[in-house]
């Protein structure tokens, strides 16, 4: 069995069930039509409902997963010479309500993100119900022309995260959607909002490590330089061993932590 779907553990049918017909319930429907995703995840069970909502069922074991992944991700940032700056949940009604509001949050500051429709428990499963966006396409599946040429959006707004005081978290290729010639992101993850200088300084080198293996280290950081000063770009450097560990990001980190001390020389000059 894929290390992931067993980690992500199976919801039982009658649970799943009740939690269809409580949806159905709350939105007034006789009965809904259910597409579940095969979707490479470890932290719910995703499904779509009349082609209008895109839901998230959390259980305990996606919660007890979610912690595991805390826990190693503030060792990460420990051995990168900060503190911790991960927050964990205790329930998955606590997973759902955070990306709920983080979700609302994006949406106020002018970041593109689905709808946040609906966040509550059933059974002792967590349920988020959030806008469906249909057609849509991941950055990884994006031709490399139109990632290079929309590579200093892709930093503009992560700056918008920053300038509010607040950060993503995970960025992944995947968390990045495109959606009607427009970028879209899901998946903040919880960290904390007195570290901003590091949680800022960790978005930046996670997006680096996106776009490196496809469009090169010095356009992926002269794209970086149009938005971050000298300093922040510095400051991504001592991420970039953290993140490559982890499985989801593949990249050269020698090669951009030379391109960013280019780039940062250049700028002070």
């Amino acid at each position: 069995m894929d290390i992931r779907r067993l980690a992500r553990g199976n919801v039982e049918w009658d649970r799943l069930e009740r939690v269809i017909q409580t949806l159905a319930d709350r939105y007034d429907r006789e009965e809904v039509r259910v597409e579940f995703l095969e979707a490479d995840n470890w932290l719910s069970t995703p499904c779509v409902i009349d082609e209008e909502w895109f839901v998230k069922i959390v259980s305990r074991q996606n919660a007890l997963v979610h912690a595991v992944l805390t826990t190693g991700r503030n060792v990460g940032a420990v051995s990168a010479g900060t503190g911790g700056f991960f927050g964990r949940f205790d329930t998955p009604r606590e997973m759902v309500e955070h990306e709920y509001e983080a979700t609302e949050r994006m949406r106020d500051i002018g970041i593109n993100a689905p709808r946040p429709i609906d966040a509550f428990e059933v059974n002792g499963l967590g349920v988020l119900v959030l806008e469906y966006l249909p057609e849509f396409r991941s950055l990884d599946d994006a031709p490399d022309w139109l990632v290079t040429e929309r590579a200093p959006e892709l930093f503009s707004m992560l700056a918008t995260f920053r300038d509010h005081g607040m950060a993503h978290g995970d960025l992944r290729a995947e968390n990045i959607l495109l959606f009607e010639d427009e970028f879209y992101v899901i998946d903040a993850t919880n960290v904390h909002d007195d570290r901003v200088d590091e949680t800022t300084a960790y978005d930046l080198a996670c997006a680096l490590a996106i776009l490196e293996p496809r469009i090169g280290a010095r356009d992926t950081v002269r794209a970086a330089a149009m938005v971050y000063d000298p300093d922040e770009l510095l400051s991504a450097r001592r991420f970039l061993d953290f993140i490559r560990m982890r499985p989801d990001h593949e990249f050269d980190a020698a090669t951009l932590r030379s391109e960013l001390e280019r780039a940062a020389d250049l700028g002070r000059r």
